[in-house]
C-alpha cells in the first residue's frame, strides 16, 4: 500500500471516543481529592468513604463486560447514553447522602456509569474502526485521551472546593459528564468483523478464552494495574497532604501557586495524567512493533521499581513530582497494549466483551486498593503497609505476562 492509499489515523471515531474519556476520567481522576473534605464533614473513619470508592471500582468492573455486551449487540450509542445517564444521576444524588451506606451504595450507579462511557467499549469502538497498521497506536491515543483528563480533573475539583462544598462540586460534574452525549455522532462507522469472526457465538468466544491459559495470565495481570492506580488515584492526594515535608515558600512550588500539601496532592494526579498522555501514546507506537507481552511485563517492572523507590526514600515535593511523572509515564501505558493483546489473539467481533472481563480483574485489585488503603489507614495510622502490597503485586503482573503465547487463537490452536 502507497502512502498515500494509508488509512487516516484521527477519524471521527477516535476523536469522538477519545473526548467521552476525556470526560469520563477528568471527573473519576477528582474522587481523591474529595477523601479529606467528606471524612471531615461527617467525622467518618477514612475507610468509609474509601469503601464507597472502592464498591464504585468494582461496579465500574462488573458492568464493563455488561456494556460491552451490550454495544455489541444493540449497539455502541446505546452504551454511552445509558452509561452517561447513570454516571450523572450517580453522583447528582451522591450529593444528598449523609451516611456512609447511602453513599456507598449509590456508587454503584456512579461504577456502571463509568462502565459504560469508559475504556471498555470506546476502545473496542476505536480498535474495530482503526485499521490493522494504525490500530494500537489508536488505541494508545484513546488511552492517552482518557489520561488528558485527568490533568485537569483533580484539580479542578480542588478550586472548586475553594468555593463550594463538596456537594455542590459533585452536582456540577453531573452535569458535566452529560456532555458525553454530543459527541455520539462521531461514533459509528466501524470496521466490519471478519467471516469467521461473525460465524462465532457470544458464548463460544468466551468459553475458548476462558480456557486459554494466555487469556488467564492476562486477565490475572491487570490485576494489579487496578490496585496500583486506585490506590494513588483515591489516596495519594491524601498521603502526599499528610506524610510529605514542607513546601519552600520561597521555591519555585509557592511561585506556581502550590503552597500547600494538599494543592500539591492534587497537582501529583494532574501530573500523573500530563506524563501518562505521552506514555500511552509512546506504548501504543511500541506496541505496533514489538512484542507486547514483553512491553507489558516491562512496565510492570518499572512500575515495581518506582513505587519502592519512593517509599524508601524521605516523601518531599521534590520526590512527589518525580514519582508522578515516572509513574504517570507508566501510569495507562498497560492499556493499548492489553486491549491490543485481546484483540490480536481473539479478534474484534468481541473485542468489548473480552476486554469487558479482563477490566473485571483490573477492577476487583482497584477495589482492593481503594478499601484496603482506607483499611490499613485507620489501623496503622499512614499508607506504607499497602504500598509495599501493591510493590508486590506488581513483581507479580511482570513475571505472569511472560508465558503469554502471543499469538491469534485459531493459529495457536492448530
Amino acid at each position: 500500500m502507497t502512502k498515500a492509499m494509508r488509512a487516516p489515523l484521527f477519524t471521527p471515531v477516535l476523536i469522538g471516543g477519545s473526548i467521552i474519556l476525556l470526560i469520563n476520567f477528568a471527573l473519576r481522576a477528582s474522587f481523591g481529592v474529595f477523601q479529606i473534605p467528606i471524612a471531615q464533614e461527617f467525622d467518618w473513619p477514612r475507610a468509609e468513604f474509601s469503601m464507597a470508592i472502592a464498591i464504585q471500582n468494582l461496579a465500574w468492573g462488573i458492568g464493563q463486560p455488561i456494556f460491552g455486551a451490550l454495544a455489541e449487540r444493540w449497539g455502541d450509542r446505546w452504551s454511552v447514553i445509558i452509561g452517561a445517564f447513570l454516571y450523572s444521576a450517580g453522583l447528582i444524588l451522591t450529593a444528598y447522602a449523609t451516611d456512609p451506606l447511602a453513599m456507598q451504595l449509590l456508587e454503584v450507579m456512579v461504577g456502571f456509569g463509568i462502565a459504560g462511557t469508559g475504556f471498555g467499549v470506546i476502545l473496542a469502538v476505536i480498535g474495530r474502526a482503526a485499521s490493522d497498521e494504525n490500530r494500537s497506536l489508536a488505541l494508545g491515543i484513546g488511552t492517552a485521551a482518557g489520561s488528558a483528563g485527568q490533568v485537569f480533573g483533580a484539580p479542578l475539583a480542588e478550586v472548586l472546593l475553594v468555593h463550594y462544598p463538596w456537594q455542590t462540586v459533585f452536582v456540577i460534574f453531573g452535569v458535566i459528564v452529560l456532555a458525553c452525549l454530543f459527541f455520539l455522532p462521531l461514533l459509528g462507522g466501524g470496521k466490519p468483523a471478519s467471516r469467521s469472526e461473525l460465524e462465532e457465538s457470544m458464548g463460544s468466544v468466551l468459553k475458548r478464552a476462558f480456557t486459554d491459559p494466555s487469556y488467564l495470565m492476562i486477565f490475572a495481570g491487570f490485576f494489579s494495574c487496578g490496585y496500583q492506580l486506585a490506590f494513588i488515584t483515591a489516596h495519594f492526594p491524601a498521603m502526599v497532604t499528610e506524610m510529605c515535608g514542607p513546601i519552600s515558600p520561597m521555591g519555585t512550588l509557592a511561585s506556581i501557586g502550590i503552597t500547600t500539601t494538599s494543592a500539591l496532592g492534587a497537582a501529583a494526579i494532574s501530573l500523573i495524567g500530563l506524563a501518562n498522555i505521552a506514555g500511552a501514546i509512546f506504548a501504543g507506537w511500541l506496541g505496533k512493533r514489538y512484542t507486547k507481552k514483553y512491553l507489558l511485563a516491562g512496565i510492570y517492572t518499572l512500575r515495581t521499581i518506582a513505587a519502592a523507590a519512593f517509599i524508601l526514600m524521605p516523601i518531599t515535593p521534590t520526590s512527589v513530582i518525580v514519582f508522578s511523572l515516572v509513574m504517570g509515564g507508566l501510569w495507562l501505558a498497560t492499556v493499548p497494549l492489553t486491549s491490543g493483546l485481546v484483540a490480536y489473539i481473539y479478534g474484534l467481533r468481541y473485542m468489548g466483551t473480552l476486554y469487558g472481563f479482563v477490566f473485571l480483574s483490573h477492577q476487583i485489585g482497584s477495589f482492593l486498593g481503594v478499601w484496603l488503603g482506607g483499611k490499613m489507614y485507620d489501623i496503622y495510622g499512614d499508607y506504607t503497609l499497602v504500598w509495599w502490597v501493591g510493590v508486590g503485586v506488581g513483581a507479580f503482573s511482570a513475571l505472569i505476562h511472560l508465558p503469554v503465547r502471543e499469538a491469534p487463537a485459531r493459529l495457536a490452536s492448530a
